[in-house]
This record gives structure tokens, C-alpha cells and sequence, in this order.
């Protein structure tokens, strides 16, 4: 049986209480479970044991040099429900200083921010199968600042995204 999803991810903090406090804030994480220096979190609308741990490394870890001077991951993806959700959190990180931009990848509408280690993360919305066209596939090459307003005129603010893509139809 092949591999089926993401379970979970592992987040190396320098203080593990500020980045559960940015990822309920942010997110909706909630703690499932937390240890001395670690925590697992869960997201809002999941069934998951958990989806994040963090570990506390300390303060005076440095900054991650993946992608710059070392091999390592770029950044994890999650994805939510509604256009309508994704332009809260788009609020929410602004109001959080975490973001650090918006994309419209044509199938994808996609938000980045970075956490407060300036580990970076996405929070998209995916258009649903049945509305995917040929013109929005061919549109996948190029990547369009992201006007969520216009996105709601198209597809509805409360439109469930990835159905039949990452969700069952």
C-alpha cells in the first residue's frame, strides 16, 4: 500500500512556549501533549494525534541556513477549507508581522510566513477538481500576486477547496 499523507512534523524552536503561543494564535494549533522543552500540537480541524511537535533547542541556536548555505526543508504546507478562512488568517498573520507573502498559483492560492525561529510555512487554498480547467492548468506557469477578494468573486468565499483533489469527492 503506497504512503498516504503527511502525519506529522517536526520543528527544532529556540523557545517552545513563544512558538506554541504563534501557532494557536496564528493557526488554531492546539497543545495535545506537552514535556519539558517539547510540545505536539494539533491542528483546529484535525483528527490527528498531532501534526506539529516542537522540540526547544535553546536561545542561542542560530538562524536555519537551508535552502542558503545547508541542505534541509524549505518550508511545510497546510491547507484550509474556505477562501473565507484563508482570508483570516491572512489577516492574522499580517497582524502577527509573520507574513511574508500571498501567491496565486491558479489552482492553488497560497499564503507564506514565516514563524518566530523564521521558519516558513504556506497556508493554501485548493481549487476544487470539478472547477479545474484547462485554462487553470495552463495558468500553473506563471505564479500572480494573490487577490483574495477576487478569488471569492470567482470561486465563493465558502466554497470547499480541494475537493476531489485532496479531499474525496
Amino acid at each position: 500500500m503506497p504512503v498516504q499523507r503527511l502525519n506529522h512534523a517536526v520543528l527544532y524552536v529556540r523557545d517552545v512556549e513563544r512558538s506554541v503561543a504563534f501557532y494557536r494564535d496564528a493557526l488554531g494549533f492546539r497543545v495535545t501533549m506537552a514535556l519539558p522543552g517539547a510540545a505536539f500540537l494539533q491542528a483546529e480541524g484535525s483528527s490527528n494525534d498531532h501534526d506539529l511537535g516542537l522540540f526547544q533547542i535553546g536561545p542561542e541556536a542560530g538562524p536555519s541556513q537551508a535552502g542558503r548555505a545547508t541542505v534541509g526543508l524549505y518550508h511545510l504546507a497546510w491547507e484550509v477549507d474556505t477562501l473565507d478562512e484563508l482570508e483570516r488568517i491572512a489577516a492574522k498573520l499580517t497582524e502577527l508581522d509573520a507574513l511574508a507573502g500571498a501567491s496565486d498559483h491558479s489552482t492553488t492560492k497560497a499564503l507564506y510566513a514565516k514563524d518566530p525561529d523564521g521558519l516558513e510555512f504556506e497556508v493554501s487554498w485548493l481549487v476544487p477538481a470539478a472547477q479545474i480547467t484547462d485554462e487553470t492548468l495552463a495558468a500553473r506557469r506563471r505564479i500572480l500576486p494573490l487577490d483574495i477578494a477576487r478569488e471569492k468573486q470567482r470561486y465563493g468565499g465558502s466554497t470547499r477547496g480541494g475537493t476531489g483533489v485532496s479531499v474525496p469527492a
